[in-house]
């Protein structure tokens, strides 16, 4: 008995706390307001990624609970870009740049969300504006863990401009 407790209590001390630290492991995407997002571009310029939602969109949840919870897309994003979640319907003001966007009643959506998507509005969509602040790329539609990953790589590598879309698709190995 008394061989026991020294064993028992050492299984304690290393399972105990391992356990705990692989669930504090699981991290979170740090979503950002346009406006927070906006600011740190000014010391640290990266890509922006945009969630584009709304609250009825089935689409978006499930991209939600099969896309931006994996941990691998988690950590890249955090590492490379500035993440804005963004609802379309939004009735707030968005600051982007030097303007303002307010809701669009006749639209339903929040004139960021037009903005940033050339007007044609679809949800989910992604939309990455590139560290150059170039044009903004609007991905509509629900993006499976493979495309996104084709996709976050691209412009978080900085081939965006650099090199073909469908070319750099080719030769990328996945690893989320």
């Amino acid at each position: 008995m008394q061989k026991v407790i020294p064993l028992v209590t050492l299984f304690l001390f290393l399972v105990i706390p391992g356990s705990t630290r692989i669930k504090g492991k699981s991290a979170k995407i740090e979503w950002l307001t346009p406006e927070e997002s906006e600011r740190r571009l000014r010391n640290d310029p990266r890509p922006v990624l945009i969630d584009l939602y709304t609250d009825w969109c089935g689409w978006c949840k499930v991209m939600d609970r099969k896309t931006y919870s994996r941990q691998g897309l988690i950590d890249y994003v955090n590492a490379r870009f500035h993440c804005v979640r963004l609802n379309a319907e939004s009735r707030e003001e968005v600051k982007w740049g030097a303007r303002v966007f307010g809701y669009n009643a006749q639209a339903r959506v929040n004139q960021f969300a037009l903005a940033i998507t050339d007007g044609e509005l679809a949800f989910p969509t992604t939309v990455i504006i590139p560290a150059d602040g170039s044009k903004p790329q609007s991905i509509a539609g629900f993006l499976d863990i493979k495309d996104m990953e084709i996709l976050l790589r691209y412009f978080g590598e900085g081939m965006y401009g650099k090199v073909d879309f469908e070319e750099f698709r080719k030769k990328i190995k996945l690893s989320w």
